[in-house]
């Protein structure tokens, strides 16, 4: 069983790997035909495995999904739609690019989680059994991808 501040940081990120999902796959049918559309294929499928991946130790650490995160998560994703499509700016490019700079600051948040899990490993065997490493890895790659993709398309964007 998991210490109670552990089930309210892994229901936050559980809320954010909800939203971060949504979005992938928002910025992958946007990408579509595009240079970034097959990087994009592998990132959204990445990100969706990671999501699992938290929902997997979530349940073997015996954290319960808070039903109100996730309703709250899915409002804040249809509500998000317009924005990232360019629809409230009149700017698709500018709404691209803000759904990039989400998705980028949404990866950087779960190698935070991830990192943070590595630092008390020792105390839950779910936890140790994890592999950490390659999850780190992974979210490193994944945020210096899309940051690359984000400013390239500030270029556009803000111009």
């Amino acid at each position: 069983m998991a210490d109670k501040a552990l089930e309210i940081y892994l229901n936050d990120h559980l809320a954010g790997a909800m939203l971060g999902t949504d979005l992938a796959e928002q910025i992958r049918k946007r990408s579509e035909g595009e240079p970034f559309g097959d990087v994009m294929t592998g990132l959204a499928a990445q990100i969706e495995e990671d999501r699992e991946t938290l929902v997997a130790l979530m349940e073997q650490l015996d954290v319960a999904r808070n039903p109100v995160k996730q309703a709250t998560t899915w409002l804040a994703e249809k509500a998000s739609r317009p924005k990232f499509s360019g629809l409230t700016s009149g700017e698709p490019e500018v709404g691209y690019f803000m759904a990039l700079e989400s998705m980028m600051l949404g990866v950087t948040g779960k190698l935070a989680l991830w990192r943070a899990l590595e630092r008390v490993a020792d105390r839950y065997p779910a936890i140790a059994a994890t592999d950490l490493d390659e999850l780190i890895r992974r979210a490193t790659l994944q945020r210096d991808t899309l940051e690359e993709e984000r400013l390239r398309t500030a270029e556009r964007a803000l111009v």
